[in-house]
């Protein structure tokens, strides 16, 4: 189950104790995300990004056109799909990367319509900016900006997607209000993300590694799916539910399993826990 780089590309450097402030965790998980982004390719998954994409549930075609680097194997599924991006909207891609979510969206919407990426690292910024103009696709833009605190109107957006970055925030709640926010009436989601089946271990909570890697900062489902719904989301509908640590797109990197031995915890401690789930719910109209 260990390997040097692993889950949503993990190798983020020394294990270590998960700060108690929740500013100092954003800032390590924007560290991070913006070494990968300068160090190119994350190679996360077993065999690289391309088997990690197949993996988690894209399309070989849908990937063959995308420039050069869009594809980081940083997800955990592929909600474009399932959003159904359509011609003349608006869409909203949270946690955007280098850009490849956003990118594909685009598609479907067509040049009438618009996609905006919004991502804190501003290297990841950069990069997609460059894929976008790579790809020829001037209707995509992307925004600097968290996601508690999205940079986008209210109600001006037609449907939300984000792959793998929700539970990399500690104010998830505050994510689904923004959410709701931006959505206008009868506007829809569809998220990929990692939820807990039952609780991990408490040093998993407390580990750095484990956090950035997607694992320690996911919620419990019960409560995750509260969140949504305390944000006036509705019709939720799970499309897609799978033990992500068995789909060997996400690799717990040997450090945080070392670090994790130290205090006793086993790889079997994870098993069946994790799960990559992809998700509907829509705004009332």
């Amino acid at each position: 189950m260990g390997r040097e780089r692993g889950c949503c590309g993990s190798g983020a450097g020394e294990p270590g104790r998960l700060p108690a402030d929740s500013e100092k965790i954003v800032e390590k998980v924007r560290e991070r995300y913006g070494r990968i982004a300068d160090g190119g390719a994350c190679g996360c998954g077993p065999a690289g990004e391309l088997a990690t994409a197949l993996a988690i549930g894209y399309a070989k075609g849908d990937l063959a056109d995308l420039p050069a680097g869009a594809n980081l194997g940083l997800g955990c599924g592929a909600p474009v799909e399932a959003l159904d991006p359509r011609p003349g909207e608006t869409v909203l891609d949270l946690g955007s990367g280098a850009g490849m979510d956003a990118l594909l969206a685009a598609r479907g919407v067509g040049p009438a319509g618009r996609v905006i990426g919004v991502d804190m690292t501003p290297s990841m910024i950069e990069k997609a900016r460059a894929h976008a103009a790579a790809a020829g696709l001037p209707h995509v833009e992307f925004r600097e900006g968290r996601l508690e605190r999205l940079p986008v109107e209210s109600a001006s957006v037609d449907a939300v997607t984000s792959n793998c970055v929700i539970n990399l925030v500690p104010a998830k709640a505050a994510v689904f209000r923004e959410i709701a926010r931006v959505l206008k009436p009868g506007g829809r989601l569809v998220i990929s993300d990692i939820v807990l089946d039952g609780r991990l271990p408490e040093a998993v909570g407390r580990d750095l590694l484990a956090y950035v890697g997607c694992v320690a900062g996911a919620m419990e489902r019960d409560e995750y799916f509260r969140g949504v719904r305390d944000a006036g989301l509705g019709e939720i509908r799970i499309l897609r539910d799978v033990d992500f640590l068995a789909t060997g797109a996400c690799v717990l990197p040997d450090d945080l399993l070392a670090s994790l031995a130290r205090e006793g915890v086993t790889p079997r401690d994870f098993e069946g826990k994790v799960r990559s789930v992809t998700f509907r719910a829509v705004k009332p109209a």
